[in-house]
């Protein structure tokens, strides 16, 4: 008679057993992930996204196959982060989404980066900012008021990341205002000598990312630590959203969704990681053939096609939670992602191009911090007061798209 507990050597029928569980619980992890969203369809384009930039395909084949490949990619991304939370204390589970929640963007501008892709990078900063305060947000307040008289969010909550997002735009518009102020340089082989005013902006703006960086912190310290109490009913919403689409209500024999492992969870998020980063990489190198083949500018492609890729996953869950009149949830999501990448991806990706040497600084045009002042100061007018409706949502989309036409038709080259 076997024995159970016997160690799994070759040759003992235990060790095909033990390969056939491993084999069995990967395949598990895979179909729940697969599950997870019905934007899973759009995985088709992973491998289509890869092969067209292997195979060497046209520019317009390339950015675009691997455009839609990665939203998926970044719906799993957000589900396994998720997942991964449930293993873990709050404040590790908070950490993890402010980190992974922003995977695809910090990725897609990592490699943008050592390209030298520094206006895409700027762009597609001041792009998700911009989509997440007028666009998403604006869709949340038309899909929760359109059959609702009003709606009502955390006022406190509301305010605090107002104000924080209010800093993060004069941090963008001290730069400016400061390099305005500066006599321009003799020629742009200046722009690394630390005597130009280029190169004032670029120690200026490295030191004020520093300083973002820390209040980053300081905010998740508040929102985990200090102040848990005010944000304890988005995380009570988003728990009862869970439950409410999740579970069953016919009868006594409910079952109760399966989540993934920390090892599951960690597997996923690791090869979401590395698909990204291909298809991230034949992306961003189709880009300036896209800019030549279709007259579109980089700013363009940077500030409004972009953002719809790293953004995608959050843009439905905001919608979908602001129809239930989960309107704290829709809030912190909408509003909460732009201030992560105002004050931890922007300030980041400037400490990224000062270790690997490209210029990259939190210097935006006059034009672009006008549209972001304007920006912010419309979403502050309309989430302070703590109510929402319909009208208040349409406000919102008609700013975005009128944004977007300004710079569909504004050149590079003057933004440069």
């Amino acid at each position: 008679m076997l024995n159970d507990n016997a160690p799994l050597l070759g040759g003992n029928p235990g060790t095909k057993l033990n390969i056939s569980t491993f084999q069995n619980s990967i395949s598990k992890t895979f179909i729940l992930a697969l599950k997870s969203s019905p934007v899973n369809y759009l995985l088709i384009f992973v491998p289509l996204g890869i092969v067209a930039g292997v195979l060497g395909w046209s520019a317009n084949a390339v950015f675009w196959l691997n455009f839609f490949a990665i939203v998926p990619l970044a719906s799993l991304l957000a589900f396994a982060t998720e997942e991964l939370s449930e293993h873990t204390g709050e404040t590790i589970g908070g950490l993890l989404n402010a980190t992974f929640g922003n995977a695809v963007e910090l990725i897609v501008s990592i490699i943008a980066l050592k390209e030298n892709q520094v206006r895409i990078v700027q762009a597609s900063m001041l792009g998700s900012i911009l989509s997440n305060l007028l666009l998403v947000l604006g869709c949340c307040f038309v899909a929760g008021g359109f059959t609702r008289v009003q709606q009502t969010f955390n006022q406190t909550v509301a305010q605090t990341m107002s104000s924080l997002m209010a800093l993060s735009t004069a941090s963008l518009l001290i730069p400016a205002a400061f390099h305005a102020s500066l006599p321009r340089p003799k020629s742009k082989h200046d722009f690394p000598n630390p005597d130009s005013s280029d190169g004032l902006i670029l120690s200026l703006s490295r030191g004020v990312a520093v300083i973002l960086l820390i209040l980053y912190v300081l905010y998740l310290l508040f929102q985990l630590k200090t102040h848990k109490s005010l944000f304890e009913e988005q995380a009570q919403e988003a728990d009862d959203g869970i439950i409410t689409t999740s579970l069953p209500t016919d009868g006594a024999n409910d079952k109760v969704e399966e989540h993934l492992s920390v090892t599951g969870s960690l597997l996923v998020l690791v090869v979401a990681t590395v698909l990204v980063s291909f298809c991230a990489d034949y992306l961003v190198g189709s880009i300036d053939d896209i800019v030549e083949s279709s007259g579109l500018s980089k700013t363009f492609l940077g500030l409004i096609v972009i953002p719809i890729v790293g953004n995608a996953a959050e843009h439905v869950t905001a919608i979908i939670v602001a129809m239930k009149d989960k309107m704290d949830l829709a809030i912190g999501v909408a509003v909460g992602s732009s201030l992560q990448i105002a004050i931890f991806v922007t300030p980041f990706m400037v400490l990224i191009g000062w270790i690997i040497d490209v210029p990259m600084s939190l210097y935006f045009s006059t034009f672009e911090t006008a549209i972001l002042f304007v920006s912010v100061f419309i979403t502050n007018l309309v989430i302070l007061d703590g109510e929402s409706n319909w009208l208040e949502g349409a406000m919102l989309i008609s700013t975005y798209l009128i944004i977007a036409l300004a710079f569909f038709y504004y050149p590079d080259n003057v933004l440069n």
